[in-house]
C-alpha cells in the first residue's frame, strides 16, 4: 500500500462555487496510485466541499439561492464576529460537509459523467482557502 498527501489551495472570489476537479485530477495522475481511496479535507469552518453537476451552470445558482433561504444573512445570530456572513457562512458549511471519499480505479478519480468537485465559498470576501488530499492505494 502506498499514500501520497498535498495541499491544494484555492483563491476564492467571495460566495460562490469554484470547481477544483481538474487540479485534483492532475495531482492524482501524478502519483502513479491506480487504485485506492481519496480523501478531501477542507480546512476551514465557513467554507465546504461538495459533489455537484458541473455541466449546467444554472445548478451553482439554484444551489446559491437555497442557501439564501436556509441559512440567511442579518437573521440575529448571536455568532456575528465577522460581520453578517459570518454565522450563515458556518450554517451553509455544515449542510454541505468539509469531507469527501473518492473511490479512485485506473489512476482517475471514479467521478459520473456530470460530476465535478467544488470548493463553496460561504463568505461575501475572497478568500485563499485550503484543501488536504490524501490518497491511499497502490
Amino acid at each position: 500500500m502506498r499514500q501520497a498527501s498535498t495541499i491544494l489551495t484555492v483563491a476564492t472570489r467571495g460566495r460562490g462555487f469554484t470547481e477544483i476537479t481538474q487540479e485534483i485530477a492532475t495531482w492524482l495522475g501524478a502519483t502513479g496510485i491506480q487504485e485506492g481511496l481519496l480523501t478531501l479535507l477542507c480546512r476551514h469552518t465557513s467554507a465546504s466541499l461538495l459533489i455537484q453537476e458541473n455541466a449546467a451552470p444554472a445548478v451553482k445558482t439554484d444551489l446559491a439561492a437555497w442557501f439564501e433561504r436556509l441559512a440567511p444573512e442579518s437573521d440575529g445570530y448571536a455568532h456575528d464576529d465577522e460581520g453578517p456572513d459570518d454565522m450563515p457562512a458556518h450554517l451553509r458549511a455544515t449542510l454541505t460537509g468539509v469531507n469527501l471519499s473518492i473511490p479512485v480505479r485506473y489512476g482517475r478519480m471514479q467521478l459520473g459523467t456530470w460530476q465535478g468537485i467544488y470548493l463553496a465559498e460561504h463568505r461575501r470576501a475572497a478568500h485563499r482557502r485550503e484543501v488536504a488530499l490524501h490518497l491511499l492505494g497502490e
